[in-house]
């Protein structure tokens, strides 16, 4: 990986008001608060209410990022949104938060990347400002997968969640925050994650035509456990550092017993890996940002902590960053 230029210098978070509890899902299917924490690890998520969409989310993150870090964004030359629910198939949500923000010179662009899309958008960023494209990106990681969850399907709507997350990335060639990374994706087996849009077939079959999220748990399951220990390797091939000397792991927060099998596999300590499952459920590329900001206002999270962050999910498209957190 070339010498970056980028570095970290802010983060914001937002979660809807409005909690579902396990035993809230338990009026609407058959289930119960022990198997739902058994198998996934998860107690609740926060639902937006029928008006409230990603650009809102996305907009109330980067205002969260605003206020406690003193932070203005009227010079940010690049806002890249990390989503698979935009409000509409045009405009972007991006250029929906350039005018709620009322930046007037900026560029504009969404990431579909689903679950891995806050790390790829983390990793376009430091491209574009090594690169000396850009000086200055908003990259939120934000989705509303309520909208897109059926919720008489108990093997997907006690999985989802709505939340978004914010990280402002300057340009700074002293103290850059990217060490090293690793993408990747593995398209021929698309099939066992997706949501129809204008396509109804994949793979030359008929796909399930609901406009909801389906998944084949079970294949997406065995899939990550054996990709992302290979590509935490993967992304410390590059550098001098060892994983065991990696002070924290953020994985995307799919499923509490996926990590804990992840961790298992690549040898590194559950007691050092953030997730944010818990309370907000699957956020999609909300949950990696959200586990940051959470280890942030704990105090899990200090200066000169090196962090490996990885994102997987639909594509199957995976992606790690390994970065050095200088707030």
């Amino acid at each position: 990986m070339f010498k970056s230029t980028a570095r970290i210098t802010a983060i914001g978070s937002y979660v809807p008001e409005r909690r579902i509890t396990n035993h809230d899902l338990e009026e609407l299917v058959e289930t119960n608060d022990e198997w739902i924490v058994k198998r996934t690890g998860i107690k609740e998520r926060r639902i937006a209410h029928e008006e409230e969409f990603t650009s809102d989310i996305s907009y109330q993150a980067v205002k969260n990022l605003m206020e406690r870090y003193d932070k203005s964004v009227d010079d940010v030359d690049m806002i890249i949104v990390c989503t698979l629910t935009p409000d509409f198939k045009t405009p972007s949500v991006a250029s929906l938060i350039q005018a709620k923000l009322g930046i007037k010179n900026t560029d504009a662009i969404d990431l579909n990347a689903a679950c891995a899309g806050f790390t790829y958008g983390l990793y376009v960023a430091n491209g574009l400002i090594t690169s000396g494209l850009n000086k200055k990106i908003l990259v939120i990681g934000a989705d509303t997968l309520s909208k897109i969850t059926d919720y008489k399907d108990r093997t997907t709507c006690v999985l989802f969640g709505d939340g978004g997350g914010a990280f402002l990335v300057e340009y700074d060639e002293q103290q850059p925050s990217f060490i090293s990374s690793y993408l990747g994706s593995e398209g021929e087996d698309r099939n066992k994650l997706y949501c129809t849009n204008l396509s109804k077939r994949m793979n030359g079959e008929d796909l399930i035509d609901s406009g909801y999220i389906v998944q084949n748990g079970r294949e997406v399951y065995k899939w990550a456990v054996n990709t992302v220990p290979k590509g935490m390797q993967s992304v410390m091939k590059n550098t001098a550092i060892d994983l065991k000397d990696v002070d924290l792991f953020v994985p995307h927060s799919a499923n509490l017993r996926m990590i804990e099998s992840i961790c298992e596999r690549s040898e590194f300590p559950i007691e050092r890996t953030l997730y944010s499952l818990v309370d907000y459920g699957n956020t999609s590329s909300a949950t990696i940002p959200l586990s940051l900001d959470k280890g942030v206002r704990e105090g899990k999270i200090r200066n000169g902590n090196k962090l490996l962050l990885y994102g997987f999910g639909g594509g199957l498209a995976h992606a790690g960053l390994l970065i050095n957190w200088i707030l």
